[in-house]
């Protein structure tokens, strides 16, 4: 198992990057991989604190607004040109995943500083890049530190902090799908990891009452519910505890849509189709994710109808070899869009 050795979730607990640096015996040298803006807001301040603490430090900025094997290359070729101990990844999902990739590949620590919580990816071992033969996570590096500022997150818009929660009660789904191909093909199941993830979404559901913009409390559970999440994907040394059908679906919205909506607010959208096919209380993941100000309706994240449908029939042909839900119900074109209406998710 590779699992981060430091969490820390907190107000300014960007200053505290220094201190542990050097717990974790990097004295020397470090590489910032973030974005253009987000290093002007935030990364600036990584970098000046790494400085202070004694750290020759360089940044290698992404200018892509979605990951892609091109960024991974680059970012690897300054990660060879400069050979620092550690690599952060400061910024969204997309330039954590570059940094979680590319100093995987170059057998190098890497340091997790999320600006975003929209999704899950901040503490797993998973990375989605575009551009690989695969349209779906593929495995990189456990980051060895997690650093969440509460006061940077909040800064963000809203709508990623929703999206967070709509791949935290996603995971409602992912369990049954796990739980089931365990019981028809034999796939490996563990029923701790399964239940530390199903707690994670149980937790934003009971609390979904105090997540609203600028509330640091309801930060926290989003934070902590992530993390859990990536840290169950680190036991499992698989995405399966957290990703099943309704992954597959926003992977092939992904594919299909002429625009795609945040991946959270995707999963959330098909937790709730997933959630019926499975006879689970489908309305439950609905009214908390409209709880927290999540979307779910086509309408909407402005996805066409016909998408939505699209993406239901082609789902299950992204990853064939994971069974789901999906596998088992094979829905035709009338059968997923009678699903996408009853659940309300077209009209």
């Amino acid at each position: 198992m590779q699992l981060p050795r430091e969490i820390v979730i907190g107000n300014d607990s960007i200053s505290m990057i220094g201190s542990i640096c050097r717990d974790l015996g990097f004295t020397k040298s470090a590489l910032i991989i973030s974005g253009k803006r987000t290093f002007e807001i935030i990364g600036w301040k990584v970098k000046e604190v790494l400085e202070c603490s004694g750290l020759k430090v360089e940044e290698h900025i992404v200018s892509s607004s979605t990951p892609t094997i091109e960024d991974v290359y680059l970012s690897e070729e300054k990660i060879k040109k400069f050979k620092p101990q550690v690599v952060f990844g400061v910024g969204g999902g997309t330039k954590i995943d570059i940094a979680k990739l590319s100093s995987a590949r170059q057998a190098v620590p890497f340091i997790s500083v999320p600006t975003t919580a929209s999704h899950d990816g901040i503490a797993s071992p998973f990375a989605s890049i575009k551009g690989l033969s695969r349209p779906y996570s593929v495995l990189a590096q456990s980051p060895i530190a997690v650093i969440a500022d509460t006061e940077v997150i909040l800064r963000s818009p809203y709508r990623f902090i929703a999206s967070g929660c709509g791949d935290i009660v996603a995971k409602l789904t992912s369990t049954c799908d796990w739980r089931l191909a365990h019981e028809r093909t034999g796939e490996y199941y563990a029923q701790y990891t399964a239940s530390m993830t199903l707690m994670s979404a149980k937790h934003v559901i009971e609390n979904s009452h105090l997540i609203r913009p600028n509330s640091e409390e309801g930060l926290r559970i989003i934070l902590e519910s992530l993390v859990s999440c990536g840290i169950a994907m680190s036991i499992a040394g698989s995405s399966r505890p957290c990703s099943g059908s309704e992954h597959l679906f926003s992977h092939a919205l992904d594919l299909i849509a002429p625009k795609p909506a945040l991946h959270g607010e995707q999963c959330g959208i098909g937790a709730i189709m997933m959630a019926f096919l499975h006879g689970i209380d489908w309305e439950l993941i609905r009214r908390t994710l409209r709880s927290v100000g999540a979307p779910v309706t086509a309408e909407e994240i402005n996805i066409e109808p016909k998408y939505i449908i699209e993406a239901l029939v082609t789902a299950p042909k992204i990853r064939p070899e994971r069974y789901t839900i999906l596998s088992e119900k094979k829905l035709d074109y009338e059968r997923a869009r009678a699903l996408a209406k009853e659940t309300g998710v077209i009209d």
